[in-house]
Protein backbone atom coordinates (compact mmCIF):
# COMPACT_ATOMS: atom_id res chain seq x y z
CA UNK A 1 0.00 0.00 0.00
CA UNK A 2 1.24 3.63 -0.60
CA UNK A 3 2.47 5.47 2.28
CA UNK A 4 0.91 8.48 1.14
CA UNK A 5 -2.75 7.03 1.16
CA UNK A 6 -5.03 7.82 4.06
CA UNK A 7 -6.91 4.33 5.33
CA UNK A 8 -8.67 5.83 7.69
CA UNK A 9 -11.82 8.22 6.90
CA UNK A 10 -14.15 9.28 9.93
CA UNK A 11 -17.65 9.05 9.68
CA UNK A 12 -20.05 12.11 10.45
CA UNK A 13 -23.86 12.47 10.94
CA UNK A 14 -25.46 15.72 10.46
CA UNK A 15 -29.13 17.08 10.46
CA UNK A 16 -28.10 19.69 7.92
CA UNK A 17 -25.43 17.86 5.65
CA UNK A 18 -25.46 20.49 2.87
CA UNK A 19 -24.66 23.08 5.66
CA UNK A 20 -21.85 21.11 7.12
CA UNK A 21 -20.50 21.25 3.43
CA UNK A 22 -20.08 24.63 3.59
CA UNK A 23 -19.33 24.53 6.84
CA UNK A 24 -16.21 22.77 6.61
CA UNK A 25 -15.27 24.25 3.48
CA UNK A 26 -15.76 27.82 5.01
CA UNK A 27 -13.93 27.60 8.47
CA UNK A 28 -11.45 24.68 8.03
CA UNK A 29 -10.72 24.18 3.84
CA UNK A 30 -11.93 20.99 3.42
CA UNK A 31 -12.56 20.43 0.02
CA UNK A 32 -15.77 19.05 -1.06
CA UNK A 33 -15.20 15.76 -3.63
CA UNK A 34 -18.89 14.04 -3.28
CA UNK A 35 -22.62 14.92 -2.33
CA UNK A 36 -25.01 12.43 -3.28
CA UNK A 37 -28.42 13.27 -2.70
CA UNK A 38 -30.94 10.73 -2.06
CA UNK A 39 -33.22 10.30 -5.72
CA UNK A 40 -36.82 12.44 -4.98
CA UNK A 41 -35.47 14.20 -1.89
CA UNK A 42 -32.46 16.13 -2.40
CA UNK A 43 -32.38 17.43 1.20
CA UNK A 44 -31.10 14.37 2.07
CA UNK A 45 -27.43 13.37 1.88
CA UNK A 46 -26.73 9.84 1.17
CA UNK A 47 -23.05 10.01 1.43
CA UNK A 48 -20.76 12.84 1.07
CA UNK A 49 -16.94 12.92 0.65
CA UNK A 50 -14.48 16.38 1.59
CA UNK A 51 -11.09 15.91 1.67
CA UNK A 52 -8.28 17.58 3.73
CA UNK A 53 -5.76 19.19 2.10
CA UNK A 54 -3.12 17.44 3.75
CA UNK A 55 -4.23 14.45 2.95
CA UNK A 56 -7.16 12.04 4.38
CA UNK A 57 -10.64 13.07 4.60
CA UNK A 58 -14.24 13.12 6.17
CA UNK A 59 -17.70 11.29 5.20
CA UNK A 60 -20.35 12.22 6.53
CA UNK A 61 -24.63 12.08 5.85
CA UNK A 62 -27.77 13.49 6.65
CA UNK A 63 -29.02 11.97 9.83
CA UNK A 64 -31.82 9.78 10.13
CA UNK A 65 -32.03 9.24 6.74
CA UNK A 66 -32.27 5.26 7.64
CA UNK A 67 -32.95 2.61 10.55
CA UNK A 68 -29.43 1.16 9.62
CA UNK A 69 -26.22 1.59 11.75
CA UNK A 70 -24.69 4.85 9.50
CA UNK A 71 -28.34 6.24 9.01
CA UNK A 72 -29.79 6.37 13.08
CA UNK A 73 -26.65 7.93 14.30
CA UNK A 74 -26.98 10.97 16.61
CA UNK A 75 -25.43 14.00 14.87
CA UNK A 76 -23.03 16.32 16.97
CA UNK A 77 -21.46 13.58 18.85
CA UNK A 78 -17.91 12.95 17.05
CA UNK A 79 -14.44 14.25 17.72
CA UNK A 80 -12.02 14.23 15.11
CA UNK A 81 -8.25 15.52 14.91
CA UNK A 82 -6.64 16.61 12.39
CA UNK A 83 -3.13 18.10 11.54
CA UNK A 84 -2.51 20.97 10.48
CA UNK A 85 0.63 23.05 9.05
CA UNK A 86 -0.96 26.82 10.58
CA UNK A 87 -2.92 25.98 14.01
CA UNK A 88 -3.07 30.19 14.16
CA UNK A 89 -3.82 31.35 10.66
CA UNK A 90 -6.70 28.42 10.80
CA UNK A 91 -8.52 29.28 14.56
CA UNK A 92 -8.81 32.48 12.75
CA UNK A 93 -10.48 31.02 9.87
CA UNK A 94 -12.23 28.74 11.59
CA UNK A 95 -13.69 31.51 13.86
CA UNK A 96 -14.30 33.78 11.71
CA UNK A 97 -16.69 30.99 10.07
CA UNK A 98 -18.62 31.20 12.90
CA UNK A 99 -16.80 27.71 15.18
CA UNK A 100 -17.19 27.90 18.97
CA UNK A 101 -14.24 27.79 20.89
CA UNK A 102 -13.78 25.05 23.24
CA UNK A 103 -9.81 25.23 23.28
CA UNK A 104 -8.27 28.28 22.31
CA UNK A 105 -4.59 27.96 20.23
CA UNK A 106 -2.08 26.76 22.69
CA UNK A 107 1.20 24.91 22.87
CA UNK A 108 0.95 21.47 24.37
CA UNK A 109 3.54 19.76 26.40
CA UNK A 110 4.10 16.59 23.90
CA UNK A 111 5.17 19.29 21.53
CA UNK A 112 2.15 20.18 19.71
CA UNK A 113 0.81 23.76 18.88
CA UNK A 114 -3.16 23.32 18.53
CA UNK A 115 -6.66 23.84 19.23
CA UNK A 116 -10.44 22.68 19.73
CA UNK A 117 -13.73 24.04 18.36
CA UNK A 118 -17.01 23.23 17.59
CA UNK A 119 -18.89 22.42 14.67
CA UNK A 120 -22.82 24.10 13.76
CA UNK A 121 -24.32 20.84 15.37
CA UNK A 122 -22.21 20.21 18.10
CA UNK A 123 -19.19 17.92 17.06
CA UNK A 124 -15.51 18.56 18.11
CA UNK A 125 -12.67 19.13 15.82
CA UNK A 126 -8.98 19.50 16.98
CA UNK A 127 -6.29 20.63 14.96
CA UNK A 128 -2.67 20.27 15.46
CA UNK A 129 0.54 20.28 14.70
CA UNK A 130 1.22 16.54 16.12
CA UNK A 131 1.21 14.24 13.31
CA UNK A 132 1.65 10.91 16.08
CA UNK A 133 4.23 9.20 16.34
Amino acid sequence: MSEHRTHVWPILSYRDARAAIKFLSDAFGFEERAAYARDGDPSIIEHAEMRWPLGGGVMFGTAGKDDGPFGSRAPGNDVVYVVCEDPDALFKRATAAGAEVVAGVNDEGYGSRGFTVRDLEGNLWSFGTYAGE
